[in-house]
């Protein structure tokens, strides 16, 4: 007796819960079905350190070594090449491949700053070297860099030479400046910097102790533009702060108006309460801004922040909060005013685990920033909203010709503007992310987010924001959140990755879109990961279509890289439903016998015959039906599936 066996994973359809139909077919029936959407949560494709590297779309850094803390990437497209900070070295290496023609400058700390760190009671490995921490251009030929230098922080620069094939790469170690104030002191303090315009903007803590945090602008001061920090005496502005990125963005199409936005979480008691709480804040300050004549000399006068918020709504308003922003990732648009600005936030709760990702809109942040002020009494009262008089120009606002010809610079203030802006840093309304809840959550999971990198993606079916998730256990999550209507959101994780085989944290991501390829860094080692894996999804059309992946598309005969053209005819894809049926009308010749998904198995009658069926998908599950001889109706086999029968 010849029974024919056929199982199929399912998971882009019409039923509540994914479905892996396996039927068991007399006289050869083959029967498909192509029912069921994605359960949440769970990956459609899953690989492990060893699969991936196996898929050859993984390739580690040869050049890693335990506690090097791979934390710093520079990306240069134009030139094709990646510079690497880590500690005691600087690496640069190629775009196409890490492990060729690499090159590397060796710069540890001074040997007495190493003793005095190692007296101050710090670990002689993770904490008193030359951890780099800043890799910046500074301008065609050379690129900023500084260091931790065992608790000393230090600067330099690297020169590039002009030649593109020819990279100089040479550093002048007996030409160094004071990194304090553009460095942080400690290698593992959260830190953000950016160069533009020959400034460096870097939010970082200005002692040893790491207590004063600062907002600082340096390098390229002058009378006209001097170093410029915040005020370290008004807890207002800062405490505590943890700067995750700073980017600048113009507000308008006049270059006066041009602004730096960061990002940062700190301790807050915003909220009234006697518990320390940590908050997340999104703050700007004017490029223009040289400090003011009187009060706030050489130090910021259009300083504002503003609550970030990512929750879920919840009823009665028991919103679940993620308030601990760990990274921010600017999408670039058509407008560069208006990038869409992702962010991954963490829980503080100790009841549960979880991460989200929201996003916001520049629009949005600019409105919270021109409306009310928040004022508080003293450090004992709460933040109110301020329904007193406001002054005028505005506090915040740069002087431009846009807004008052005759404030020419910030040291034109009037007395009661920077009065203003010392005591109200706050604004009342808080930020709300995009649709007013986040985009992607995960809760109790055995990881959390850390690193974020989106790239938007032209699909048959429209474009779609392709989310690159780092972990604390050295995976990355490759996620799309689709919107099915005006309400309704479908989170899908199209895979699964494990990066690096130690489960240490990813502690950086950079993505080349030239290259269609994410460089990953981590306390141990570095990896460069294709965007897309399209070949591992299966040799079917219903396979690839079900695998929902913009990047992917059945050409007729495999599943490989989609790439908008005018000749559609071979080219079968659906995102948005991932249904094979509407695109898979040939799904019978898809499974067919050399594609290995239909089996034939011989039994003996009134024997048992084992039966085994494995999904393709993990967004799976597994159902077994029998249909008899000469019957048109199939049952549901409810007891085990591994039987026999006659």
């Amino acid at each position: 007796m010849k029974r024919k066996r056929d199982c199929e994973g399912v998971n882009g359809g019409t039923l509540s819960e994914p479905q892996l139909l396996c039927l068991l077919l007399f006289c050869g029936i083959l029967l498909f079905s192509a029912e069921g959407t994605s359960k949440p949560q769970v990956p459609r494709l899953k690989l492990s350190y060893k699969d991936l590297l196996l898929s050859n779309s993984c390739v580690p850094f040869l050049g890693s070594a335990e506690g090097l803390d791979f934390r710093t990437l520079l990306l240069d497209e134009e030139r094709g090449h990646l510079l690497l900070g880590a500690k005691d070295h600087i690496f640069l290496l190629s775009l196409v491949d890490l492990n060729k023609n690499g090159k590397k400058i060796f710069w540890p700390a001074a040997k007495e700053k190493v003793d005095l760190c190692k007296l101050a009671g710090k670990d002689a490995h993770t904490e008193c070297a030359n951890f780099i921490r800043v890799l910046q251009p500074y301008n065609k030929t050379h690129v900023y860099v500084c260091g931790t230098g065992a608790f000393h922080p230090v600067c330099g620069y690297i020169d590039l030479g002009t030649h593109k094939e020819d990279i100089t790469f040479r550093f002048n170690a007996h030409h160094l400046e004071s990194g304090r104030l553009k460095c942080p002191f400690d290698p593992h303090q959260p830190f953000a910097s950016v160069m533009t315009d020959g400034f460096l903007y870097s939010g970082t803590a200005s002692d040893f102790l790491g207590k004063d945090t600062a907002l600082t602008r340096s390098l390229g001061a002058s009378q006209d533009q001097p170093c410029i920090r915040t005020d370290m005496s008004e807890h207002y502005w800062l405490n505590g702060a943890k700067f995750v990125g700073i980017f600048p963005i113009p507000d308008t199409y006049n270059p006066d108006d041009d602004k730096i936005y960061f990002f940062f979480r700190e301790v807050s008691q915003e909220s009234g309460s006697s518990d320390r709480a940590i908050l997340s804040y999104v703050g700007r300050v004017c490029q223009n801004d040289i400090g003011g004549q009187r009060s706030l000399i050489n130090k910021w006068t259009t300083f504002l922040k503003a609550r970030l918020v990512c929750s879920i709504p919840g009823p009665e308003g028991a919103d679940t909060h993620f308030d601990e922003l760990q990274d921010i990732f600017l999408l670039s648009t058509r407008d560069e005013k208006n990038p869409m600005v992702y962010g991954v936030f963490t829980t503080t709760s100790s009841v549960f685990k979880g991460s989200a990702v929201c996003v916001y809109s520049m629009a949005d942040i600019r409105a919270v920033f021109s409306g009310y002020y928040a004022h508080k009494e003293s450090m004992d009262h709460r933040w109110v909203q301020y329904d007193g008089r406001i002054p005028y120009p505005r506090p915040g606002t740069c002087p431009s010709r846009t807004y008052d010809p005759a404030v020419k610079t910030t040291r034109d203030f009037p007395d009661d503007v920077i009065s203003f802006i010392r005591r109200h840093p706050l604004m009342h309304r808080a930020v709300q992310p995009v649709g007013g809840a986040p985009v992607f959550t995960q809760v109790n999971v055995d990881h959390r987010l850390t690193q974020i990198v989106v790239d938007r993606v032209t699909a048959e079916d429209g474009q779609y924001d392709v989310l690159f998730l780092g972990t604390d256990t050295g995976s990355v999550l490759k996620v799309l959140s689709i919107t099915k209507d005006k309400w309704a959101m479908e989170e899908v994780i199209l895979e699964e990755l494990q990066v690096f085989k130690p489960p240490s944290p990813i502690l950086t991501m950079e993505m080349s879109p030239k290259q269609q390829q994410l460089y990953i860094g981590s306390s141990d080692g570095l990896a460069q990961l294709s965007l897309h894996r399209c070949n591992t999804y299966g040799k079917a059309c219903a396979d690839c279509c079900l695998a929902r992946d913009p990047y992917c598309a059945w050409d007729g005969n495999s599943c490989s890289r989609y790439t908008p053209t005018s000749k559609r005819r071979a080219r079968r894809q659906d995102v948005k439903y991932g249904d094979p049926i509407t695109q898979c009308w040939d799904v019978e010749d898809s499974l067919s016998p050399e594609t290995g998904d239909e089996k034939v198995i011989f039994g003996i009658e009134f024997n048992s015959t084992f039966l085994e069926c494995v999904p393709k998908s993990q967004q799976a599950s597994i159902r077994w039906f029998i249909q008899r001889s000469g019957e048109e109706h199939r049952e549901e086999m409810t007891g085990n599936p591994f039987l026999g029968w006659a």
